[in-house]
């Protein structure tokens, strides 16, 4: 045998870790021809309906369903009363209803479901299921929430967190205390306080929840579903149709985005329930408007801080107390109280520190992950906090946060050591060296107006006469994989055979790809490590373990942790076979630069090839299935908010370019460069992609992304692309990225979770630029262009 099975570049297998290898799903997506979850069919299925509450806090006075079961085409209605099994569901805390349990605690709470042989019937039938509410008092905010005599919403908790709140619609509570406050405030020269809010921002995914639930023939049911986590779903999914686990086999379909809202259920047990019920296969697929109120969204916070500071720029302490709605049921809120708390401060070394963060329940829609999870909202208060400290002291913003930056070996807040790169004052640098966009760029060379680079665009509002140009800069802290002592763990199944003497990889992972590129990650990593350009992937499935969320920028490094440790067991099984059947002898060991030592196999020049094309003709494959952790971690104290709370921390810094017409209030974003520490750029083309991506979801947090809940009712009252506005490409700047790789020892490969860091630090260097040109002191995003016309 030779190593004329590999194709090599350079002495490496071509599309290896640190190539900009192609997605493999790439071409049928841009061509249109990518199944979606919403794609999916079955010859004889049904279509899935749910009714939804038109309130936000209401008691089930009387529910009939009779004339919904007379609809021709009705095969099945299901309320509370109809579930066969557990009755509730949670992320971390089981406190939400598959069905309204006689009270709706929110907008848009599901009621009633219907399966029908049209998804038009479906709806025509529920729509004839008639409910009698008394409507309750609500609870809408940290004041109606914890009043005395406040409605509890969720009376008689037992929750870890119960005993540690203040008040029964305190979900969790998070201190993070060191130093002295008191006595450091007593020697600060100056001092800034601030209040700060963040509206409510959707993910706003293209792609709807759906799903397809088919009964099988045991009893059990088979689930194809767009999903951020199989395994949780399943979990979750087991207790409420009340089914063991191994009688629900989840697959992946087409997932068209989720930065978060797929975390949650949404419609996953109630097609099942549905498909148990007829014993047909039901479809279930949520128009634009069921979306909204089908899945979690950011929390808006309310936050106050205060920063004080020597006359030379040193930060002496920083107190902040940070408010996040939860909405009406917790999902993933400790977590994000969690997140909040212990990056409050931002990258800054601070001795003195006084936090508190805490989330709320009420009767808003429930909130839960998104991407940034608890630091976004966090970063644009800190920020914009170092930004009025700069003013205070007459000094430059970008210069204070450098003097400030913690480094490798700082000590966060919480304790923490941090032990790998932190080049925030680098970042910095970087991001302020890069050139800057050209002044009146609408300006044509011919003397015409390009109306699309001047705010309001194609409107024509303006041709430059009010329009003033504002440059901000920020930057942020974001901690990667799931934290405060979570068993934060992937599975991986590796197997190495032969097609026709060639040598093949199949990787087998639980892992939802949502866009982000881990199935062209997990390629890289195969043929890195066992020289095999031929790389299949299995469906992501429950018949593997868990792959863990694809969430907390957690996957590359975790389930990629687990890819490489598989290949690595395969790698060593594979050599092993062919040792005991060739001998250290055969040629192929001197051709693939390989030789013992010690009775182990070893490479010259970090090369390995699958050697044994020939062998595997003949015998069973080479397989290796290895569940992989990171080091671990601790929960936060609940007094001190101390621990070694998160696995690793990445960095990002901005700096906007921004024009304002301050005569109408509208804002062009001109440019948004970024520069951010990746560890290792595994695959450079999609790591600008991520870094892209996210910040243009800061973006759309900084100037037009908002639910809006309407205050006198807890009703949603934008529950559309037309009234929630998202970034178009006309909106979506030039956003130069520079990537800097500084590895981690800790992480496989160096590398460093790299899709969520963006999000934090883009929407407050953006509104900064805005404060710039504008002169205005802006609190609260999203800005409107009433917050800048004072209309």
């Amino acid at each position: 045998m030779t190593n004329d099975h590999r194709l090599r570049t350079g002495g490496r297998t071509r599309g290896g870790v640190g190539e900009s290898a192609p997605r493999p799903d790439g071409t049928l997506k841009v061509t249109g021809e990518f199944a979606y979850a919403s794609d999916l069919w079955h010859e004889d299925m049904l279509w899935g309906h749910t009714l939804r509450s038109p309130h936000a806090h209401a008691r089930i006075r009387a529910l009939d369903t009779t004339e919904a079961l007379a609809t021709p085409g009705v095969h099945a209605v299901m309320t509370y009363a109809d579930l066969p099994a557990a009755t509730h569901y949670g992320l971390e805390i089981e406190d939400t209803p598959v069905l309204a349990d006689g009270v709706v605690r929110c907008h848009g709470e599901p009621v009633a479901l219907v399966a029908a042989d049209h998804p038009e019937t479906a709806r025509r039938a529920a729509a004839r299921i008639r409910v009698a509410y008394e409507e309750l008092p609500l609870v809408t905010d940290e004041a109606t929430a914890t009043a005395p005599g406040a409605p509890v919403l969720h009376p008689g908790r037992t929750d870890a967190h119960a005993a540690h709140v203040p008040h029964p619609n305190v979900v969790h509570r998070q201190p993070v205390v060191r130093g002295d406050v008191t006595a450091a405030r007593a020697r600060a020269d100056v001092v800034v306080t601030g209040d700060y809010e963040v509206g409510m921002q959707d993910q706003a995914f293209l792609g709807p929840e759906s799903g397809l639930a088919v009964p099988a023939a045991d009893g059990g049911v088979d689930l194809y579903v767009a999903t951020q986590w199989l395994h949780a779903d399943l979990r979750q999914i087991a207790p409420v149709l009340g089914l063991p686990e191994d009688k629900i086999r989840m697959t992946l379909s087409g997932v068209g985005g989720a930065f978060g809202g797929r975390e949650d259920l949404s419609m996953q047990a109630h097609a099942c329930l549905l498909a148990l019920r007829t014993g047909r296969p039901v479809k279930m697929v949520y128009n634009r408007f069921e979306s909204f109120f089908g899945h979690v969204h950011r929390h808006p916070a309310r936050l106050h801080y205060e920063h004080g500071a020597t006359r030379d720029g040193d930060l002496l302490f920083v107190t902040a107390r940070i408010v996040l709605d939860g909405g009406a049921y917790a999902s993933s809120s400790p977590a994000v109280v969690g997140n909040a708390a212990s990056l409050a401060v931002g990258p800054y070394e601070v001795d003195n520190v006084d936090v508190e963060a805490l989330a709320l329940y009420t009767n808003n829609p429930p909130c839960g992950a998104m991407r940034g999870f608890g630091a976004v909202q966090a970063c644009f208060a800190y920020e914009a906090q170092m930004d009025k400290l700069a003013d205070a002291l007459g000094t430059d913003p970008v210069e204070l946060r450098r003097r400030n930056a913690m480094s490798q070996g700082s000590v966060m807040p919480t304790g923490q050591v941090v032990d790998a790169p932190a080049p925030v004052a680098e970042l910095l640098r970087r991001v302020k060296a890069l050139p800057m966009p050209p002044e009146r760029q609408w300006e044509t060379a011919g003397g015409a107006c390009d109306l699309r680079a001047l705010p309001g665009g194609l409107s024509n509002t303006t041709h430059g006469e009010d329009v003033v140009r504002g440059v901000g800069y920020a930057v942020g802290i974001k901690n990667v994989g799931f934290s405060e002592g979570f068993d934060d763990y992937s599975t991986a199944r590796v197997r190495l055979t032969a097609a026709g003497g060639e040598p093949v990889v199949t990787v087998h992972t639980a892992m939802a790809e949502v866009g982000q590129g881990g199935i062209t990650v997990h390629t890289q990593i195969a043929r890195t490590e066992l020289g095999v350009e031929r790389v299949v992937l299995h469906p992501a499935d429950t018949r593997v373990g868990s792959a863990g969320s694809t969430s907390a920028s957690r996957q590359t490094y975790v389930t990629g942790g687990a890819v490489k440790a598989a290949c690595e067991a395969v790698r060593e099984k594979a050599l092993a076979r062919g040792r005991a059947r060739f001998g250290a002898a055969h040629p192929a060991w001197a051709t693939a630069g390989l030789r013992l030592e010690d009775g182990k196999v070893v490479t010259d020049g970090g090369e390995v090839l699958a050697l044994l094309a020939d062998l595997l003709e003949d015998d069973e494959p080479v397989e290796a299935e290895v569940e992989w952790r990171h080091r671990p971690t601790e929960p936060f104290d609940l007094r001190t908010g101390q621990g070694f709370g998160h696995v690793q921390y990445s960095f990002a810094a901005h700096r906007a370019v921004v024009e304002v017409d301050t005569a109408l209030g509208l804002v062009k974003v001109v440019e948004l460069a970024c520069a951010q520490d990746v560890g290792k750029a595994l695959n450079p083309l999609a790591v600008t992609g991520q870094i892209q991506g996210g910040t243009a979801q800061g973006l759309g947090l900084a100037v037009m992304e908002e639910i809006v809940v309407d205050p006198a009712t807890a009703r949603v009252r934008n529950p559309s692309f037309t009234d929630y506005l998202i970034p178009t490409v006309l909106d979506t700047p030039a956003i130069p990225v520079d990537v800097l790789e500084l590895a981690d020892e800790h992480a496989p490969y160096g590398l460093r979770g790299a899709g969520e860091a963006p999000t934090l630090s883009s929407t407050p260097a953006i509104v900064a630029a805005i404060r710039r040109a504008s002169g205005l002191a802006l609190h609260r995003v999203p800005v409107r262009p009433e917050h800048l016309t004072g209309t």
